[in-house]
């Protein structure tokens, strides 16, 4: 049974260690935690005016997260930004545009390395059942190039049914586990003008690809709609810092 992709937008209320947590790390992001120092439960407590309860919560969450280690006795420390959990939703919704725009480009460096071989992989042994399931996958895109929301949902199931089909555990979990980022991601290349029609043309290519068993086709494939995937990101976020900028000067035109 495919899994449903969750939406990180399904859920927006967010308790309120969540929200003490998400203000905290936009704090040290920002350069405002000096010394790798972070506030303990009682500091927590009295800034915020929360209980200790909500305040060990906060640090437990940030704790999960890899953003600090808390250790009975001593100080809550930050750990280094580069061993962080970057897989986690609420992780990427803190984060400034500016940090996302970077991780979308490892991200990217990620798929290249992996979905090229996972394509090819599935060519060797993909089964009748797949293949109607991406031929139908297909026929959803050609359908929803209009809908980019609904678009983005069956684009990422097809692509984890091609990892399913590679019939490898641990590389499933890699590929789902980066599944915020990669929504991210399309959401991005989803704006480009025609975006959608040229991202069902690339997909049509990598599941004939897969109709024909062909591992070296499918590899090809895979790897020209990544790399046309990475143009089209990059042009997405030139045109966002040009609004950036024009917007900023239009702003300090009013002061």
């Amino acid at each position: 049974m495919p899994r449903r992709q969750e939406s990180p937008d399904a859920v927006k209320v967010r308790t309120l260690p969540v929200q003490v947590a998400a203000h905290l790390t936009r704090r040290i992001v920002n350069g405002e935690i000096e010394d790798g120092r972070a506030p303990s439960e009682l500091e927590i407590s009295q800034e915020f005016g929360v209980s200790r309860v909500v305040a060990r919560e906060t640090l437990k969450i940030l704790a999960s997260l890899d953003i600090v280690d808390v250790a009975q006795g001593r100080r809550v420390v930050v750990r280094p930004r580069a061993q962080w959990d970057y897989l986690s939703p609420l992780l990427i919704e803190w984060l400034p545009p500016e940090i996302v725009d970077e991780l979308l480009q490892e991200l990217h460096q990620m798929r290249v390395l992996l979905e090229p071989e996972l394509a090819a992989m599935a060519a060797t042994g993909i089964t009748d059942e797949t293949l109607a399931r991406l031929g139908d996958e297909i026929d959803r895109m050609a359908a929803l190039e209009a809908d980019p929301e609904a678009y983005l949902e069956v684009d990422h199931e097809f692509h984890m049914e091609i990892c399913r089909a590679a019939d490898n555990r641990i590389l499933d979990r890699i590929m789902y586990s980066a599944r915020w980022l990669g929504t991210a991601s399309r959401r991005l290349t989803n704006e480009a003008p025609a975006g959608l029609r040229r991202a069902t043309a690339q997909h049509t290519e990598i599941y004939e690809a897969l109709v024909a068993r062909d591992p070296a086709a499918a590899r090809a494939a895979m790897r020209k709609h990544l790399s046309n995937n990475y143009s089209t990101l990059l042009a997405e976020k030139e045109q966002r810092s040009k609004r950036a900028a024009k917007r900023r000067r239009h702003q300090s035109g009013q002061k």
